[in-house]
């Protein structure tokens, strides 16, 4: 690892607390889907909500426990500080926030998901969930959306508006949009210019909104370090116990030094396994489960 220190903030630790997947980070993936019909927006909305539930996801009535409700309001905090809050003037795009991780299958779109719905809980807070990743359509799966149009949509067509492929909810302050279809040239998609314009609009146009990027793991893919580039924040999920420290820090090196990112440490089983916030400088002296990055 080179000399560059980056300043990293542990934003929170996510306690697994069953051998269930749904519980501890990660969620079953369920074949079904919502077909491509013209009346998208209200026709998914209760839709959504019973795949949400179906998944476990933090919504009333799942079996979510109150010691992971409580964990992922921890993780919001400072989020929402930074989007909306007193910080809000120190992170340019702060409403607009990038989760991912350094490999798959670490519990990044599980959290993506969670953290919105913790946002969405907000007395004024509405929520904007995109799935930026392309090539697996995590929450569009998740969600039964991934035959929608959706982000590769409006950025490959002037014509489609993020408007027009908004999906609601019956979750009230929580909105979603889909990966949209299959595309050869994700990458260059993303660091196309209309892409720059959409976020730049989307900070703007929805400046009262948080919006989420689930974006793809670093490491596999060229793409998300170009969406890190231009988000305002990065929360950075780590699985406790399965990822290596090398890979965690090959990860961190391609997200901009200027940028405001929090690790949240997931399925963490051990004596630490509390929920908390910590800061001081990401480097080869310091545990990689207690640290993040700004």
């Amino acid at each position: 690892m080179d000399s560059k220190k980056h300043t990293v903030t542990t934003i929170a630790q996510l306690v697994g607390t069953s051998d269930n997947d749904e519980k501890a980070g990660t969620y079953k993936q369920k074949n079904t889907s919502v077909s491509s019909g013209s009346d998208g927006r209200n026709s998914n909305k209760a839709y959504i909500l019973k795949k949400l539930l179906g998944n476990n996801m933090l919504v009333p009535g799942s079996g979510l426990g109150r010691n992971i409700q409580d964990d992922y309001r921890r993780i919001k905090r400072p989020l929402v500080s930074n989007a909306c809050g007193r910080n809000k003037a120190m992170v340019e795009h702060g409403n607009i926030i990038l989760v991912t991780s350094s490999i798959p299958g670490e519990g990044k779109t599980y959290s993506s998901v969670n953290i919105a719905l913790s946002i969405a809980q907000e007395v004024d807070k509405t929520v904007l969930l995109i799935d930026c990743d392309v090539a697996k359509h995590g929450v569009s799966r998740m969600l039964g959306i991934e035959k929608r149009r959706g982000l590769v949509d409006v950025l490959e067509n002037d014509n489609v508006d993020i408007g027009d492929v908004l999906l609601q909810t019956d979750i009230s302050n929580f909105r979603v949009v889909s990966a949209g279809k299959q595309h050869e040239y994700v990458a260059e998609l993303l660091a196309s210019d209309r892409m720059s314009e959409l976020v730049a609009e989307l900070a703007s146009r929805y400046a009262d909104r948080i919006i989420i990027f689930d974006g793809p793991p670093l490491l596999p893919t060229p793409q998300t370090q170009i969406l890190a580039g231009l988000v305002g924040q990065v929360v950075f999920v780590i699985e406790a116990g399965k990822t290596a420290r090398s890979l965690v820090e090959e990860a961190l090196q391609l997200v901009p030094e200027e940028q405001a990112t929090g690790i949240l440490l997931n399925k963490n089983q051990g004596l630490a396994a509390r929920s908390g916030y910590y800061y001081g400088y990401y480097g080869e002296e310091e545990s990689s489960a207690s640290k993040t990055k700004r």
